[in-house]
């Protein structure tokens, strides 16, 4: 049916295939995955990266720049640039330090196993329905940010068709009862737009049957050391710490600030929405 021989089905199936079989949304992201793993183009010239560097230290991240560049019809990875970033940095050089993450990017654990023994009945990822890939309305993801030494700890939530993010302090650390009571008290005005709720394997989210019996909706649990899973909310809070960055306390920041970044990410025109607003679309689909 589709005219390609009976290997590359095998390959294809082999390479991205998931706990419950091939997925085409999981086989697109895995791809996407190994794709940024690929060395970049080593044919670029001084006078490009001389440019580069001047874009870099505007502050303008790689994808910015791969895109403006192309605009131009001057191809460029983004990829490639990470590696000039690497590089530099290697030599003693500074165009890491205009990276909103300082290339900080934390090692996935090679051959651990995560203990989920502190979540009752948790549910695994692998049982949620296939529909809730985030084209649907209604599929929310969950997380939290944690302040300097430990101390401080945010709420974050975000559906996932139209990136719309709530969030809100715990006063009392990963605490699982307060927890889930704040995630009820941000989802309660929604609750009937609400039919999944994805997060990982925290034990602050321990409380989850309170959620479930509270919203009417499934919490699952995504498996360790698979931040990917979850992607929508990773990268919510990645646009939070622009605001509220890592190494600080959160002693530093009132709630009604907490509450103004939320507002101020909300009212931000998204790519992925045509350039509309994650409150506009949200509250349309309401």
């Amino acid at each position: 049916m589709l005219s390609v021989s009976p290997s590359t089905i095998t390959r294809e199936t082999q390479r991205n295939s998931g706990k419950r079989g091939y997925s085409h949304h999981i086989a697109q992201m895995m791809a996407e995955e190994r794709k940024e793993r690929l060395p970049g183009n080593r044919s670029i010239k001084k006078d490009l990266w001389d440019r580069v560097d001047k874009m870099l230290k505007e502050d303008w991240s790689p994808m910015q720049i791969k895109g403006v560049l192309a605009i131009e019809g001057v191809p460029i990875s983004h990829q490639s640039i990470y590696a000039h970033i690497e590089k530099d940095k290697k030599q003693g050089g500074d165009l890491y330090t205009h990276c909103r993450h300082k290339l900080k990017h934390r090692k996935r654990p090679v051959g651990a196993v995560a203990s989920c023994r502190n979540i009752p009945e948790r549910r695994s990822i692998s049982e949620r329905p296939l529909e809730a890939d985030g084209t649907r309305f209604g599929d929310w993801e969950l997380d939290t940010i944690v302040g300097k030494d430990n101390k401080g700890v945010i709420v974050t939530l975000t559906e996932r068709k139209t990136n719309f993010i709530l969030m809100e302090r715990l006063n009392h650390g990963k605490n699982a009862q307060e927890a889930a009571k704040v995630i009820v008290r941000l989802l309660f005005p929604y609750r009937n737009h609400v039919k999944t709720i994805t997060t990982d394997n925290g034990a602050e989210f321990a409380a989850h049957k309170y959620v479930t019996e509270k919203i009417k909706a499934p919490v699952f649990f995504a498996d360790p050391y698979s931040s990917w899973q979850k992607g929508s909310i990773e990268n919510a809070n990645k646009l939070i710490r622009q605001y509220i960055p890592k190494g600080v306390g959160f002693d530093d920041f009132s709630d009604e600030f907490i509450k103004s970044v939320q507002y101020k990410l909300n009212r931000r025109p998204r790519e992925k929405l045509d350039f509309s607003s994650p409150s506009k679309v949200f509250f349309n689909l309401l």
